[in-house]
């Protein structure tokens, strides 16, 4: 299989830009740097379509996909068997997850042309774009869990990057180091999970691990902690990693102010990187979760669960148009970690797998055009706020139409992509949980409502006193718009259920009327809801969040989870914990060592007359050593 081998140039590509740019950038105009970078993601796209072409229709799949491992090399040997490769592997998963990833990062690139023009940074800006690229392209294709776990790190670190981006405003380097703190707790349970699993199956390798029936698993069932096996123990520990990354709850408090970074970053982040990055790590092993560890297959279906609706309803209550869009990414990938908790394996049982990364290929171009086209209208009237904006459409007509079909499309209106990659999940979960389908149910009519409440808000209601008159975006950024509105529309006809499974063996699957209907229905009434109360200006917005009182400003306020975070931190940990250990540390630990230090000094002081350098004193020493010496031995003769 070494048809496959220029895949190695899809991930080398953005690394040499990075690398490039990076060092060179500031040796040429700003307009260089962008025009490489976007040059060298434009290869990696087109490289990107023709192996999903070549992979997916370039032969006869009865039998399912096949696992290609074009490229792999020894990096560590630990034992025979408990070995450490760098390489790529290639299946439907890691196919798919090139096309979105390069996709998305080569319109972001593009956009960031025009948006970035100008910038202090501009060349450094787009260093990081292509590492954050090389980051997430490195995890997807990686052939064994320890190198995921190397790339899932480095996309921690760009983020960080990227987040902090312009670290001049102290709101962005706290955004930075809050987003890199909470996800490296998540991280450290994730690499305690690798630990266990590799001790328990002697490998990393996921062609091995993702094998239903394998015996590697043998020894597992009599190996446990607590009551608990200790397969569920790694896997929920590994999906703590995921759900870190992918800001699930309670580890969501970083997301909604990761915003702090240019509009590009965000769409980045939440269409295609480091969000759905937790989604695709639980996607991976999804078989050894569903067939060794079925408590925390069931765990993830909850938290999913829950993490949707806890965050539509908060996106209801939020004016910076990033954080509604922030809110609205933590609800969806609430969508995919549902279904994946919620599926079966193999043939239709597995739809809510099949479901959980079509709705992630969907969401990438809806999402990613819904924070391009943000940044299209931050760009013309200079405000994140909602309230600062009103009747924008006539201003930015082509942003407006393609955010018009980035709502729809998220709202699940029929014959867009949306519609298709969500019902599949209200299907999925109808079959196996009742309880979450109910959830997901209610979360469709909120998502449609918040999210048309932000279109309504933007693009109608009154003029505001603009300082200047808005104008649509140049070329260079209303391009991907384009290009994104219309994957929006298209992306739900591709046939998934053929291509994406959880066994690699495609099934046929239908609509089933008796959930689209009412998810539509329910989808038409959030949107009917938000046009009463947005599309004029009127004051009774105002009046029901005054009615509903605490529960409007607990909801405003993000349920104050910010400050239960700080709360713990600063009031508990630091007082309770991390001050006694600093005191102990400094009066007990340093204390006993600068003891050491000062008792060595003293005794070195006192005998150092004795190395004085005068030869007559040595000489006097010897005599009376030997002196002393001879006197003994007559002693002990006597």
């Amino acid at each position: 299989m070494t048809g496959y081998t220029y895949t190695l140039f899809i991930i080398m590509i953005p690394l040499i830009m990075f690398l490039v740019t990076g060092l060179l950038g500031m040796k040429w105009k700003p307009i260089v740097s962008g025009l490489l970078g976007t040059t060298g993601m434009g290869i990696s796209w087109v490289l990107s379509l023709v192996t999903a072409g070549s992979y997916f229709f370039g032969g006869h799949h009865a039998e399912g996909f096949q696992t290609i491992i074009p490229f792999e090399m020894k990096w560590l040997q630990f034992t025979d068997t408990l070995i450490i490769k760098m390489g790529i592997l290639l299946d439907p998963i890691s196919v798919m997850m090139l096309v979105v990833i390069t996709t998305i990062s080569f319109m972001v690139h593009l956009y960031s042309i025009g948006y970035m023009h100008g910038e202090t940074g501009f060349a450094r800006f787009f260093a990081f774009l292509s590492l954050f690229t090389f980051s997430m392209l490195g995890l997807v294709i990686a052939p064994n869990i320890f190198q995921m776990y190397i790339f899932w790190e480095l996309v921690g670190v760009s983020s960080f990057l990227l987040i902090g981006f312009y670290y001049q405003k102290p709101s962005a380097v706290a955004a930075s180091k809050k987003a890199f703190i909470v996800t490296r707790f998540a991280d450290l349970g994730f690499l305690i999970g690798i630990l266990i699993l590799s001790f328990v199956t002697g490998t990393f390798d996921f062609a091995k691990l993702t094998q239903p029936g394998t015996a590697i698993f043998g020894s597992a069932a009599s190996m446990s902690f607590l009551g608990i096996s200790a397969m569920t123990w790694a896997m929920t520990l590994i999906f703590i990693g995921g759900a870190g990354k992918s800001a699930m709850f309670p580890l969501h408090i970083w997301l909604p102010d990761a915003m702090e970074g240019p509009t590009p970053v965000s769409a980045l982040i939440h269409a295609a990187t480091m969000v759905v990055a937790g989604v695709f790590l639980v996607a991976r092993m999804f078989p050894v979760i569903h067939f060794q560890a079925p408590a925390t297959q069931e765990i993830i279906g909850y938290v999913g669960g829950f993490t949707s609706l806890f965050a539509a309803v908060i996106a209801i209550t939020q004016y910076d148009i990033k954080r509604v869009l922030a809110f609205s990414t933590l609800s969806q990938l609430g969508y995919m970690m549902l279904a994946l908790g919620v599926s079966g394996y193999g043939g239709e049982e597995g739809l809510g797998y099949m479901a959980s990364m079509f709705h992630l290929f969907t969401h990438a171009m809806f999402k990613a055009l819904l924070f391009l086209g943000a940044g299209s209208i931050i760009h013309a009237v200079h405000s994140n706020y909602m309230y600062d904006m009103g009747g924008l459409r006539k201003y930015l007509p082509i942003t407006h139409m393609t955010f018009l079909i980035a709502c729809l499309t998220i709202a699940g209106v029929p014959f867009l992509s949306g519609f298709y990659s969500k019902d599949e999940i209200l299907v999925a979960a109808l079959e196996h949980n009742k309880l979450l389908f109910a959830i997901e149910f209610l979360v469709a009519g909120l998502t449609a409502f918040y999210m048309f409440r932000l279109y309504f808000s933007v693009f109608w209601g009154k003029d505001r006193h603009y300082h200047h008159t808005p104008h649509e975006s140049p070329l260079v950024m209303t391009i991907p718009l384009m290009f994104l509105a219309v994957a929006s529309i298209f992306a739900g006809y591709l046939p998934f259920t053929e291509l994406v499974t959880s066994d690699k063996v495609g099934f046929e699957s239908h609509m089933n009327f008796a959930v689209a209907i009412p998810s539509v229905l329910i989808g038409l009434f959030g949107i009917g809801m938000a046009w009463i109360l947005y599309k004029k200006e009127s004051d009774v917005p105002a009046k029901l969040a005054a009615k509903f009182g605490m529960l409007y400003t607990a909801t405003y306020n993000k349920f104050y989870f910010d400050e239960i975070y700080l709360f713990v931190t600063k009031k508990i940990i630091f007082n309770y914990i991390s001050r006694p250990v600093a005191w102990f540390d400094r009066h007990i630990i340093d204390a006993f060592m600068v003891g050491i230090g000062l008792t060595t000094e003293k005794i070195s002081y006192q005998i150092k007359g004795m190395q004085s350098g005068q030869l007559q004193h040595y000489a006097f020493m010897f005599v009376a050593g030997t002196l002393a010496l001879a006197l003994s031995m007559i002693y002990l003769l006597m």
